[in-house]
């Protein structure tokens, strides 16, 4: 029993996730990452008053390693935790070969070679983390 006024403190322990739970996540995040590479390649050639600006690779480079970092919570096996990064790649890489109707979406220059090399280093740079074991969510 406990005295008037005493405040009881419970452990509350974490339900364990359910395996369909765990892969849904991990589908998710892959496809955020199919998203984010389509939406990197139609945001790398923005131009705002004659200024081109990359946000695409901007967009890329802020939220890659975040969706690397959050599977690698779920699964850290390097295979799993990449899976966002190699969906994104090949989008762009799909995209940047043979857009809709054979477009190239990805012209040669800065802004597509800052999407491409700022999505690929901040993508490795979490998955090395997480590989490491130096990010435990």
């Amino acid at each position: 029993m406990t005295a008037p006024g005493e405040v009881v403190a419970h452990e509350i322990a974490p339900r364990p996730e359910s395996r369909a739970v765990t892969v849904l996540a991990l589908v998710l995040l892959v496809v955020d990452g199919v998203l984010l590479g389509a939406f990197g390649v139609a945001f790398a050639q923005i131009y705002t008053g004659g200024v081109p600006v990359p946000m695409g690779a901007v967009l890329t480079v802020l939220i890659l390693p975040w969706l690397v970092l959050r599977a690698g919570e779920i699964d850290d096996r390097p295979g799993v935790a990449g899976a966002p990064v190699l969906a994104w790649f090949v989008v762009v890489g799909v995209l940047a070969v043979a857009g809709p109707g054979g477009d190239v979406l990805v012209p040669l220059n800065w802004q597509s070679g800052a999407l491409v090399l700022g999505g690929l280093a901040a993508g490795l740079w979490a998955l090395q983390r997480v590989v490491n074991g130096e990010f435990r969510g």
